[in-house]
């Protein structure tokens, strides 16, 4: 019977991360996502880790694609824009220099020993604390563990920027009063 399940997880989520790469439509690529998330998360209960599949369905399937789906809806992909225009100015040297503000904290982190996979948080707990489960794994997850955590969310705001700059067409000159090719 495990062989079944893992053979259908397997096949669902294969199919649902090629149905990612090839659509056309962005609403479809994101259902096709949360397709390959639950295909996860069975894999997950198959593997008796009940806590993370839950945490795959709830935040990956549940929180994370209806962002997506909300960023695809705001954006109004069938809108075009002038891609000359800057509509920020300044926008580009203060994103260089939080970027460079942002290596420099990753940096600092990194040899302040806030890196994952310590010995010292690898294993089974020692000392026969008494603390639940929830406790004991937050205090593990935002001290040792800060820095991927943070890692995480820096990643899913720079997705979400990603889709918006790959979203934005250029303005057609017909729109902007002019003959019928678009703009270089």
């Amino acid at each position: 019977m495990d062989w079944a399940i893992f053979i259908v997880s397997a096949l669902i989520i294969l199919v649902g991360g090629v149905g990612v790469v090839i659509s056309r439509n962005p609403v479809h690529a994101a259902l096709s996502l949360v397709m390959t998330l639950f295909g996860v998360a069975v894999l997950f209960v198959e593997q008796e880790a009940q806590f993370l599949a839950a945490v795959q369905v709830i935040v990956y399937a549940g929180a994370i694609v209806v962002l997506f789906l909300f960023v695809i809806m705001l954006l109004g992909v069938d809108q075009a824009e002038n891609l000359e225009a800057e509509p920020l100015v300044g926008q580009r040297p203060a994103a260089v220099i939080v970027g460079v503000l942002a290596l420099a904290e990753l940096f600092l982190l990194a040899h302040n020993q806030w890196v994952s996979g310590q010995p010292s948080v690898v294993g089974p707990v020692r000392g026969g604390s008494t603390d639940p489960n929830v406790d004991r794994l937050a205090k593990i997850l935002f001290t040792r563990y800060l820095l991927p955590f943070e890692a995480t969310s820096v990643l899913l705001v720079i997705a979400v920027i990603g889709a918006v700059v790959l979203a934005r067409r250029p303005l057609r000159r017909e729109q902007a009063g002019e003959s019928q090719e678009p703009l270089p």
